[in-house]
């Protein structure tokens, strides 16, 4: 991993565990200053260890995603101030994934895919960004989800917000592009975390037929978002980058 990220300093959500963490490794070792944030300080200790050891820098604020709007606002000022002052990159990485059929999913998931996949995005948007524009520079990449591209039984919400973040993504772009602000979605395809590793063999079924013809690893993902939050990446706005083996553009002969 090159250094080319030397000098910034980026904030990323749900860094705990799995592509969050992966990002934050990654980003880390890239030369950035990296806010791990998530609700377990336990695990986000951990991370922050894990950069550290690698030579690179790094710190931990805590933040339930789900808190609601002013409780948002004042993580940001928080993680703004932890940044000294300066943010220049964030990673709308978290999110729920409560799934099932759509005339049993209870009203406490629905919330919460709501608030945590869409709402929180939205708002450290507005919280953060603003002031990378004025600056003149910035980046900002949310992690999206192949399922925003295809419809699939007992995923309807989760799938929608997904795809409500892609949307943002373009609208965000056309609002602080041109104040030098670049931001992008990234899309995973089926990828093994510690929330569905129970599942393996579910997902090798999955990805068997795909031209990568295997699950993604969370650092595949990871070494896409340090691309696009790279200066290699200068002319990329409003994109989603599918980073899914192949999962949603092709289908075996």
């Amino acid at each position: 991993m090159t250094q080319h990220l030397t000098g910034r300093t980026a904030l990323v959500t749900g860094a705990t565990s799995g592509i969050g963490a992966a990002i934050a490794r990654t980003l880390g070792a890239a030369g950035a200053h990296v806010l791990v944030t998530g609700r377990d300080a336990g695990r986000g200790a951990l991370v922050v260890d894990d950069i550290r050891k690698a030579g690179g820098s790094a710190g931990f604020e805590a933040v339930d995603l789900a808190a609601g709007a002013d409780d948002l606002r004042a993580f940001a000022g928080r993680a703004l101030s932890a940044a000294g002052g300066n943010l220049d990159i964030l990673v709308n990485n978290a999110a729920v994934y409560p799934v099932g059929p759509t005339a049993t999913m209870n009203d406490a998931d629905t919330a919460g895919l709501l608030a945590v996949n869409v709402l929180a995005p939205h708002i450290l948007v507005g919280a953060l960004v603003p002031a990378m524009a004025e600056r003149g520079h910035g980046t900002v990449v949310t992690v999206g989800s192949w399922m925003a591209s295809v419809g699939t039984a007992y995923t309807a919400l989760y799938s929608a917000t997904k795809a409500a973040v892609e949307h943002l993504t373009r609208c965000w772009a056309a609002e602080y592009g041109p104040r030098g602000v670049r931001i992008n979605t990234v899309s995973p395809g089926v990828t093994l975390t510690p929330g569905n590793e129970a599942h393996r063999p579910l997902l090798d079924q999955m990805t068997a037929a795909t031209p990568a013809g295997r699950v993604a690893q969370p650092e595949d993902i990871a070494r896409a978002v340090a691309f696009l939050v790279g200066d290699d990446a200068r002319m990329i706005h409003g994109a989603t980058l599918a980073v899914d083996g192949g999962i949603t553009a092709t289908r075996p002969s």
